[in-house]
């Protein structure tokens, strides 16, 4: 497996220190590995180049379960390992869908290395749609988040219906108090930890924050929007019906958002997050759910509308911005009877928030557009970028990222671009196939 031709592919340089460390840990021993570095220094890349190493890419049995408590990061990081062009083949596994499709997905990909969420992983052990026999790796990311109570009982049943399990490898962003005994951590396995004694968010992050009048903070946010200009901002909340209003609000005000929580669809939650990493949107309204799993390069912007409710949340939430060697900002909305919370550590300099009667929300430079055709109906990224430059009109320079899923796609197009593209392409055809394209609203 040629892995200087893998960092090509995924256009990276070389390895940083810590990932370094860690492929030394997994590759020149047979123990368990702990692995602990910040959000955003690279820990998927740092465990799944070495571990492909380890798997036999002949084989049709499962080797390796990685176990990620939402389904977010089950997506993410089974794109990341087919973007790596190992040849191991992968699945994900997740709930809020029928578990017969993913037991047909199994079957007919055969993956070596399978990522899910612990109940639905035990769901296809159970009816042996996954064989637990052939299993000899347990990967478990964010396990501060998996080993949790809530995820205790499915994991305990998971590591101990696995007869062939050899070894262990745990990745974290935070020091947990204690690794439950049932994961059976071998005493001669090893810790790589990176994590900073006395750094809680990186020094790349300048901490501001900004006084609210009045209890409710909407215009206040919107101004402090406003100032910001088409930086991208995650504005983390509390609750699912918070998240709601704030959107609502904001998008009457003329900004273009997506929102983000655990009580939205699956199909809904993938449209608002491809929306905003692709540069369609410049805000994203969340609940904590974003503060964990996604790996987004570029956020400029953190702010609280809602105060943290713990520490660990409030490192996971700031971690979103200043990934690799980028700057961010981390904002505080107080209003009158609020404070920041005591476990903030560093400067938080006060931002007071300057604006003309000119100022308007910046239009975001991409849009992005839904085709209704994917893998399953034999169309590739080459064929969408063949149709929408022959047929649309389009240079390669007016197309960002693109997806393409079993039965459907989304595109990335610059925005000036868009009404020029819909006159072309109506009742054209893809491969020959009358399809629907769409803007994602």
């Amino acid at each position: 497996m040629d892995i200087q031709k893998i960092l090509q592919k995924l256009r990276i340089d070389q390895l940083n220190e810590m990932q370094q460390h860690a492929a030394e840990a997994i590759l020149r021993s047979d123990g368990d590995v702990v692995l602990l570095s910040p959000t955003g220094t690279g820990k998927t890349l740092a465990y799944l180049l070495p571990l492909i190493q380890l798997l036999d890419a002949s084989s049709e049995e499962v080797q390796a379960l990685v176990v990620v408590p939402g389904r977010e990061l089950a997506l993410q990081t089974d794109t990341v390992l087919r973007n790596m062009g190992s040849g191991i083949r992968s699945a994900s596994c997740y709930g809020g869908r029928a578990t017969m499709d993913e037991h047909r997905k199994l079957r007919d990909i055969k993956p070596q290395i399978v990522f899910g969420t612990p109940g639905r992983l035990n769901d296809h052990l159970d009816k042996e749609n996954i064989s637990r026999y052939g299993i000899r790796f347990l990967v478990i990311d964010e396990f501060d988040k998996c080993l949790e109570m809530g995820f205790q009982a499915e994991m305990a049943k998971l590591i101990k219906g696995l007869p062939g399990l050899k070894r262990r490898i745990l990745l974290s962003a935070t020091r947990a108090e204690q690794i439950p005994q049932f994961v059976n951590m071998a005493k001669k396995g090893t810790v790589v930890d990176f994590l900073p004694e006395d750094e809680q968010t990186s020094d790349r992050v300048t901490l501001y924050e900004v006084k609210s009048p009045v209890k409710d903070k909407l215009e206040t946010l919107r101004n402090l929007l406003l100032s910001v200009g088409d930086s991208s901002s995650i504005v983390f909340l509390n609750y699912r019906d918070s998240v709601e209003r704030v959107n609502n609000y904001l998008t009457e005000q003329g900004f273009t958002t997506s929102f983000f929580h655990g009580g939205m669809e699956q199909r809904q939650r993938e449209a608002a997050l491809y929306r905003f990493s692709n540069g369609s949107v410049n805000v994203m309204v969340s609940t904590d759910l974003a503060s964990r799993g996604l790996d987004i390069p570029d956020i400029a912007n953190i702010i609280h509308y809602h105060m943290p409710e713990s520490e660990e949340g409030y490192i996971h939430r700031v971690g979103r911005t200043a990934r690799w060697d980028k700057q961010g900002k981390a904002f505080f909305i107080t209003g009158p009877e609020e404070h920041i919370p005591d476990y903030v550590e560093g400067e938080v300099v006060p931002f007071a928030v300057t604006l003309s009667q000119e100022d308007q929300p910046s239009a975001p430079k991409m849009v992005t557009l839904y085709i209704g055709k994917g893998k399953k109906d034999k169309v590739s990224k080459g064929d969408i970028v063949g149709f929408l430059c022959k047929k649309g009109g389009l240079e390669a320079s007016d197309l960002g990222r693109i997806d393409v899923n079993d039965r459907y796609a989304y595109v990335a197009v610059r925005r000036e671009k868009l009404q020029q593209l819909l006159r072309e392409i109506q009742g054209e055809k893809i491969k020959g196939i009358k399809t629907i394209v769409e803007p994602v609203r």
